[in-house]
C-alpha cells in the first residue's frame, strides 16, 4: 500500500524538514544499486543550527538525544529525496553511525545516539532496526554535539 511511511509520519505528528544542503564539497547521499548512503547529518532545522557545544559540558544526555533525533529527521529527509519522494521504497535501515562530541570520561554515547535509532524504529517499524556504532570525540563540525549518518536498502 503506497504511503505507509507517510501515514506513519503523520500519525506520529512528524513533518520532515527540507533536506539540508551539503556544507562542503560532498553530496548529501549516494545511491549505488539498492543501497543509499546518507552523509553525516547535523542538528539543523530549516538551515539553522539548533545545538552547539559538547555533551557533559553544555548538554545533558537527554538534550543530546534530542539533537540526535534532529539529525535522524534530516537523514529521513535525505532518504526521501534519494527515493524520489517515496519512503515506501525503503526495505530497511542497515546501519546508523553516531558521533558524540563530549567531555573526557563521558561514556553514554549509546544513550545519545538512541535519539536517532529510536526514530528509525518509530517511523519504519522492524525495517528501522539496524546495526550501529556510537563513539565519542572531542569535537565535531560546526561545534555540534552530535552527527549521525546511515545506510539504507531500497527497492
Amino acid at each position: 500500500m503506497a504511503g505507509q511511511v507517510a501515514a506513519r509520519l503523520a500519525e506520529l505528528g512528524i513533518e520532515l524538514p527540507a533536506a539540508p544542503a551539503p556544507a562542503a564539497n560532498y553530496v548529501p547521499y549516494v545511491v549505488s544499486g539498492n543501497t543509499v548512503y546518507i552523509a553525516g547529518q547535523l542538528p539543523f532545522v530549516d538551515g539553522a543550527l539548533q545545538h552547539a557545544g559538547r555533551v557533559g559540558e553544555r548538554y545533558s544526555v537527554a538534550e543530546a538525544k534530542a539533537a540526535a533525533r534532529l539529525c535522524a529527521l534530516n537523514i529521513l529527509s535525505q532518504l526521501q529525496a534519494a527515493c524520489g519522494g517515496d519512503l515506501d521504497r525503503v526495505v530497511r535501515c542497515c546501519k546508523v553511525g553516531g558521533f558524540v562530541a563530549c567531555v573526557d570520561g563521558f561514556g553514554q554515547q549509546p544513550e545519545v545516539v538512541n535519539g536517532a535509532s529510536d526514530l528509525m524504529v518509530e517511523v519504519l517499524g522492524d525495517a528501522g532496526r539496524h546495526a550501529r556504532f556510537a563513539v565519542g570525540t572531542n569535537a565535531l563540525p560546526r561545534n555540534v554535539p552530535v552527527e549521525v549518518d546511515a545506510i539504507f536498502e531500497i527497492a
